[in-house]
């Protein structure tokens, strides 16, 4: 059988099976809000295939992606991160993700959780577009940019607008699926 995926997802069985099952799917649960917020920060400058591959040391090194022992940690779990070859080991984005995970744990206090805080800029239903090639496909978006500049007032880093809009596409606030892809309509049910 001959399926048709989004083309970045056509060079693994990794990323096939990431595309396949994950990504653009709507996302409410807050642990799986984090672990992306993380994953996205420390992809940044590398490929997504580096990242996919280092994921279940991330899990372990970042407890499950739990904010509440990542707002925890101290120098001495830091220097272990990063003297860790499973994970991207820069001090900027393991400090970051420590810093992200105080600055979730705020805003899930003030909103409730996570999900309701993120899931407002849309309000409540994810955007759906209809790019017919990759080419269409933009790196940020005003929505973006918006979020990025929330998100940064909070005390959030590594979250720059093109980081963003990639958390955004992988937790199906934005289904930007090709519409030639398989799981275009999927998602949206």
């Amino acid at each position: 059988m001959n399926v048709k995926r989004c083309g970045w997802a056509t060079f693994s069985e990794l990323e096939i099976d990431y595309h396949d099952k994950e990504w653009g799917l709507p996302v409410h649960n807050d642990r799986i809000h984090f672990e992306f917020l993380i994953l996205e920060g420390a992809q940044a400058g590398l490929s997504w295939h580096t990242i996919l591959q280092k994921r279940d040391n991330y899990r372990k090194a970042f407890r499950n992606f739990d904010p509440v022992k990542v707002s925890k940690f101290k120098e001495k779990q830091i220097e272990i991160l990063l003297n860790n070859p499973g994970i991207v080991r820069n001090r900027l984005k393991v400090n970051a993700a420590v810093t992200n995970a105080k600055c979730f744990l705020e805003t899930q206090a003030k909103h409730g959780s996570f999900n309701n805080f993120i899931w407002e800029y849309v309000d409540g239903k994810p955007i759906v577009n209809k790019w017919r090639s990759a080419k269409q496909v933009p790196a940020t978006t005003k929505l973006s940019e918006q979020i990025s500049k929330d998100l940064k007032k909070i005390g959030f880093r590594f979250v720059g607008p093109t980081i963003v809009y990639s958390y955004l596409q992988a937790t199906g606030l934005i289904n930007d699926h090709l519409t030639s892809c398989f799981r275009y309509k999927e998602v949206q049910n």
